[in-house]
């Protein structure tokens, strides 16, 4: 394929992810009410004093019911992302390598989606602290769009953070790393893992080790992951 062909297949790629996502922020953003009740209510069952969530705009509650809309419609259409990024990819891979990109697909969907999960079971710990934190002294209030907005923040980090032993295993079937690779730059790893936490996460400490700490549980797995899934030679 000529470069103007791999761009006019990029376009068609963005374009199908594109339609895949607002079809699914369609109803989304119908019941966006029910959503932000499920997604507002269970992080703050813990906190104490319970924050009381406002809007200080008219538009307000009109731009929270679209970021939830499109939010929903990415998480939903996450699969198919998946799909068709790795399918943009496979092109350009040898026939062994394309074997890959099935699993790799699936397995990047999984670890994304658990991710999420992950990070949505930790959310009523952390707002327990950062809203305990300041109590008796500070009445917490929530703008709805920034709190939202936190938790999305956090639960994309995190989401994205999975993907490590995804991209480990794709990388290390193509023979671009090995465990040897992983092992030898472990220490500026785990700088780079503390950056990347610092700079995905909201600026506080506890965001940052929270998602820092998975991450270098991750780049041991991933690890082993590329020691047994190495290119026999």
């Amino acid at each position: 394929m000529t470069l103007t062909d791999h761009l006019e297949d990029l376009r068609w790629t963005l374009i199908r992810c594109g339609f895949a996502v607002i079809i699914c922020a369609i109803p989304c953003g119908i019941f966006w009410g029910r959503i932000f009740d499920l997604a507002a209510a269970y992080p703050l069952r813990l906190s104490d004093p319970a924050p009381q969530i406002i809007y200080t705009t008219p538009a307000e509650a009109i731009m929270l019911s679209i970021k939830i809309a499109l939010t929903g419609g990415v998480l939903f259409a996450s699969p198919f992302i998946f799909q068709q990024m790795w399918r943009f990819i496979s092109p350009g891979l040898y026939k062994k390598e394309k074997m890959v990109i099935l699993p790799a697909a699936v397995a990047s969907t999984f670890c994304f989606l658990a991710g999420i999960a992950f990070s949505y079971s930790l959310l009523p710990m952390m707002l327990k602290f950062l809203t305990g934190f300041g109590a008796g002294r500070l009445d917490p209030l929530f703008r709805a769009d920034e709190y939202l907005g936190f938790i999305i923040r956090i639960c994309l980090a995190f989401g994205a953070a999975f993907q490590l032993p995804v991209v480990a295993f794709v990388l290390s079937k193509m023979g671009v790393i090995d465990h040897r690779f992983l092992l030898r730059y472990i220490r500026h790893s785990v700088v780079g893992i503390f950056i990347l936490a610092a700079i995905l996460t909201p600026p506080d400490v506890l965001s940052q080790v929270l998602l820092a700490a998975p991450l270098l549980v991750l780049y041991a797995a991933s690890i082993l992951i590329c020691y047994f899934s190495r290119r026999k030679t």
